[in-house]
């Protein structure tokens, strides 16, 4: 059973308290009854656990706060409602393209302030990653600012000469030259490491090949699978939640995509809500096996949940 099948059933507009009604727009019996039922699986999903117990909310970037660089309504009332209820927040992005920084002035400049130390990309869980895994190590890298400075902030070295890592991540102008550099690399034992497996990227023109589509390529030439780092990987999920000392069961994950944002949320172990300005459209939810906890139209609906799940004074107390 989908947990919404359009937009006359809101889950953000579903109260599921126990003897509450669900409430539906349309005033559609068969509308009625699937809220209803969504309400159920929705108590089901918090698994007994108070619904007031929210303290920390991570969220997608694209699709989610903006869409090509314009902010989507709700989504600056959106940030300064956590601020103003001192609710700890990280905003997430497979996008490794761009520092943090150049994201915090590229936000602002849509309406949107967000502290750059709130934002946390795909390439700064993959420099992460890496210094834990090889600390001083080596890549070659194929990617842009926010990719290369993360990993030189992070102490490797960035090298053409045998390498131990050939980092993967987006940029605007994949190099034939580049990526046949990257295969011989790999061939010679370089291990294969990718920001995102995401294989499109928006553009006003349609689509792009992104990070996944080339680590398809080099993959299919080598023999050797990537290990992808950001979303759906559930360790980026963790790298976040441990940068804002969240824990997941008081957690709440806000995607656009069903295939990243939604799995890696369920998959980290936090209730999720999906979007519907993005990726992922309504009448696609049925068609996965795994279901977000809420559906909304957008980030404008979120915004009354802050407050409405808002930890008791008492667990707040008891946090501090």
């Amino acid at each position: 059973m989908p947990v919404a099948v359009g937009r006359s059933v809101d889950m953000a507009a579903t109260d599921s308290r126990p003897g509450r009604r669900a409430q539906v727009v349309s005033g559609d019996p068969r509308e009625e009854s699937l809220a209803l039922i969504c309400q159920v699986w929705s108590m089901n999903v918090f698994g007994g656990r108070d619904p007031h117990s929210v303290s920390c909310w991570l969220t997608d970037m694209d699709g989610v706060l903006v869409r090509e660089e314009r902010a989507i309504p709700g989504a600056a009332d959106f940030i300064e409602t956590l601020e103003r209820y001192g609710r700890r927040f990280l905003v997430l992005t497979n996008n490794s393209i761009f520092t943090a920084r150049d994201l915090r002035a590229r936000l602002l400049a849509s309406g949107i302030d967000i502290p750059e130390e709130s934002i946390w990309t795909s390439a700064l869980a993959t420099a992460q990653f890496l210094a834990d895994q090889a600390q001083g190590g080596s890549a070659y890298v194929i990617g842009e600012a926010g990719l290369t400075s993360a990993l030189h902030n992070a102490g490797f070295i960035l090298t053409e000469t045998d390498p131990d890592y050939v980092v993967l991540g987006e940029t605007r102008t994949y190099s034939f030259e580049a990526i046949t550099r990257a295969i011989r690399l790999v061939e010679r034992g370089a291990r294969f490491i990718a920001t995102n497996p995401d294989v499109t990227g928006p553009s006003p023109e349609g689509s792009l090949p992104a990070t996944g589509s080339v680590a398809a390529l080099i993959s299919r030439a080598t023999g050797v699978q990537p290990y992808f780092v950001g979303k759906p990987n559930p360790l980026m999920m963790r790298s976040a939640l441990n940068r804002i000392d969240a824990h997941s069961e008081s957690t709440v994950m806000v995607g656009d995509r069903m295939d990243t944002d939604v799995i890696a949320g369920i998959e980290a172990g936090l209730r999720t809500v999906l979007v519907l300005t993005g990726s992922t459209r309504a009448e696609q939810v049925a068609g996965f096996p795994y279901r977000p906890t809420r559906v909304v139209d957008s980030i404008a609906d979120v915004v009354p949940l802050i407050a409405e799940l808002a930890p008791h004074e008492d667990e707040e107390l008891s946090a501090d």
